[in-house]
């Protein structure tokens, strides 16, 4: 049996995010950390070892997976570069509508919306979860980023019960950034031999 180390529970962090952003939108910021540190990792150590070992949103997969997976193969399709790229840019497109959102509301131009948009298409009422007055622009961009990192996770979940526990692993749009710049790095590295 394998040793377990103190990134096996990762998970939990995955978990807690959720459950904090449900009482408090706020916690949703901290959604920017596992936005960083995988790009961080790319960047600085050139390998996808955020993904492979301390994704927790991977492990949370696996680990339900293990019950309820049907632990079929991924459609080819959904393995193809084209898929991978064409999800990340339009997923990539949603999150720079969030963004652009966030900024209309710090301009006064758009009042908060206090919903959690998930698929792109549907809004839940989140009002209950705002309860500390800060600027519009704050709340605005967890509402936003909420939503965003709640869908992500669904299609993970859903992926996983009809695929392998990790299937999302293969198009996750932040696994295909960081696959896009490790591959830069080390072309540049061989460039430069």
């Amino acid at each position: 049996m394998r040793t377990k180390h103190w990134y096996d529970y990762l998970w939990l962090g995955e978990l807690a995010y959720y459950v904090l952003g449900f009482f408090n939108i706020l916690f949703a910021w901290l959604g920017m950390i596992f936005f960083l540190t995988p790009l961080a990792f790319a960047i600085f150590k050139g390998d996808k070892s955020y993904c492979n070992k301390y994704c927790g949103r991977g492990q949370l997969f696996y680990k339900t997976g293990q019950t309820f997976s049907l632990n079929r193969p991924l459609p080819s399709f959904m393995r193809t570069k084209y898929f991978r790229y064409g999800f990340l840019v339009f997923f990539m497109s949603m999150f720079i509508n969030m963004l652009v959102v966030t900024v209309l509301v710090a301009m006064d131009t758009r009042t908060l919306t206090e919903v959690v948009r998930v698929f792109w298409t549907f809004d839940l009422p989140w009002a209950f979860a705002m309860h500390t007055s800060v600027s519009p622009w704050i709340a605005q961009f967890a509402f936003g980023f909420y939503g965003l990192m709640m869908t992500s996770t669904l299609l993970g979940l859903i992926t996983m019960r009809f695929f392998k526990p990790r299937g999302f692993c293969v198009y996750c749009p932040m696994g295909t950034m960081t696959q896009g710049i490790c591959q830069l790095k080390h072309r540049g590295e061989n460039s430069h031999s």
